[in-house]
């Protein structure tokens, strides 16, 4: 593995997928960028997955991540916001895949239990620590706070082993 290096997670979603970049210098996290990629509920399913995968590719052209860490797709109780959430989830894989960037997947659990302590953590308690682990002024959004998350979480877990 390289001493330094940048790591953009991923939290997919049709609505919303949330993206957020760190460095990684001598295993050690900075924070580099984050965000989101919004698609319009109005538009068509097949339109928003362009949007996802088109915003994914200029932002890996903007930032050149070394490595992605992807949120693996939990089962919700309604059908078909699970299969919108996978459908994301793979536009996301296959846009990153399609710059050769090695692809990492992290369950909310996992995230969670690695950022904050407790795989029970709520929304707020992630941002809180987000913001605290990369030394923010205050914390991002919901799912950039997520998408950043997911990058500490990956960091965390390979900087142990």
């Amino acid at each position: 593995m390289m001493n330094e290096y940048d790591l953009i997670g991923i939290d997919p979603g049709l609505k919303s997928t949330g993206y957020g970049i760190i460095s990684i210098k001598r295993k050690k996290i900075f924070y580099k960028a984050s965000g989101k990629i919004t698609t319009n509920p109005n538009d068509y399913e097949s339109e928003r997955l362009r949007e996802i995968f088109q915003g994914l590719n200029e932002i890996v052209i903007k930032f050149k991540p070394y490595q992605a860490v992807v949120e693996k797709i939990f089962v919700n109780v309604n059908a078909s916001s699970t299969l919108a959430l996978g459908q994301a989830r793979g536009v996301a894989i296959a846009a990153l895949a399609g710059h050769q960037i090695e692809i990492h997947e992290l369950t909310p659990l996992e995230i969670k239990k690695s950022v904050v302590g407790t795989g029970k953590a709520n929304k707020k308690q992630v941002q809180f620590m987000v913001k605290e682990l990369l030394h923010l002024h205050r914390a991002p959004e919901s799912d950039a706070s997520d998408a950043l998350a997911c990058a500490i979480a990956w960091h965390n877990k390979v900087k142990f082993q």
